[in-house]
């Protein structure tokens, strides 16, 4: 045996040996992080917190995906400009980089695309791209830092959701108590985390919510079984679609984090998992959750909060004399 194949046959049994037990589950552990850009992630985490990108100047991305609440707002339908209610629930930004599309539908098959969509809708941000970039290019500190980091003289919508982008693929959220079991630590769950989990499992949760984010990675109708009563007129896929097959089909969302991102559902509605799993069993799956079993699913469900990001907040450079001002109030805001 060749000492090539002796180290390609070691490094796969440490590979078996790392991820054995994922290898046989519908859930796989997340990951760390991997092929980042570190200058775009910097200029990234400003632009994701500064809130000169909104009309008012005073919402950021951070304001309905806060990363000190789960990337989300906790909220049932974030609130934009004006303090108009927004038509949707916020969903996180944690791990959404393993989305297979990003929204409820999937309107934006990126996080560069998406990126770019809040600064110029009226009810969110409320700016438009021609304006958020004469916001940053009168910052003389963007501006070196874009010729820095893309080597463009010109700042371009282009780059701007390109630098948003990569700092949102570095918010993962690996090594929590289920990824520590599923990758060989029989300790890491309780007795009732793995009696939820099996339960989750067999129950038939696990068609929907997979993979390493424990869904994200498909559409599907909101009841499937028993039709879901909602007052919320947002229609899912169809609305990207045209197609009436995909009226009320959803992007799966994440588990991942789940006790962190409530309320729960497109709209919002269910507040508590509690709620969450009662109702998905019914509506989804055609099953009624007892008491108990609901409390197994939900501590199985809290196992899957993993480390959170954490960085330096940054320092946003200060505006100029020729920077637009924020148009926080008026008939015109």
């Amino acid at each position: 045996m060749s000492h090539k194949t002796t180290l390609t046959l070691i490094s796969l049994a440490v590979s078996m040996a790392a991820g054995g037990a994922s290898a046989k589950e519908p859930i796989d552990p997340i990951r760390p992080v991997q092929e980042i850009n570190l200058a775009q992630v910097e200029l990234g985490k400003k632009l994701y917190f500064d809130p000169r990108l909104s009309k008012s100047g005073f919402i950021s991305c951070n304001s309905c995906h806060n990363l000190s609440m789960g990337g989300t707002d906790n909220i049932k339908t974030s609130i934009g400009h004006n303090w108009q209610q927004g038509p949707i629930n916020a969903p996180t930004v944690l791990n959404s980089s393993l989305n297979l599309a990003q929204f409820w539908d999937g309107r934006a098959k990126d996080l560069k695309e998406q990126a770019g969509g809040p600064i110029a809708n009226p009810g969110e941000m409320a700016s438009n791209h021609v304006l958020a970039i004469e916001v940053l290019e009168s910052i003389p500190e963007y501006r070196v830092e874009f010729k820095q980091v893309f080597g463009t003289e010109k700042i371009t919508i282009d780059e701007v959701t390109q630098a948003i982008a990569e700092f949102e693929k570095t918010l993962v959220t690996p090594n929590s108590p289920f990824d520590q079991w599923l990758l060989g630590d029989e300790d890491a769950l309780t007795a009732k985390e793995k009696e939820g989990y099996a339960l989750f499992k067999n129950s038939g949760c696990v068609a929907c919510h997979n993979g390493e984010a424990v869904g994200g990675n498909s559409f599907q109708k909101m009841g499937a079984v028993e039709a879901y009563q909602t007052d919320n007129p947002a229609e899912g896929l169809s609305a990207v679609t045209g197609k009436d097959a995909d009226r009320f089909k959803f992007k799966v969302p994440t588990l991942r984090n789940v006790e962190l991102t409530y309320p729960y559902f497109h709209d919002g509605e269910a507040e508590t998992l509690e709620e969450a799993v009662e109702l998905m069993g019914r509506l989804q799956l055609g099953k009624k959750f007892t008491e108990e079993e609901n409390a197994k699913v939900v501590a199985f469900l809290k196992s899957l909060t993993g480390d959170q990001p954490a960085f330096q907040m940054p320092i946003l450079p200060p505006s100029t004399a020729k920077t637009p001002r924020p148009q926080p109030f008026g008939e015109d805001s």
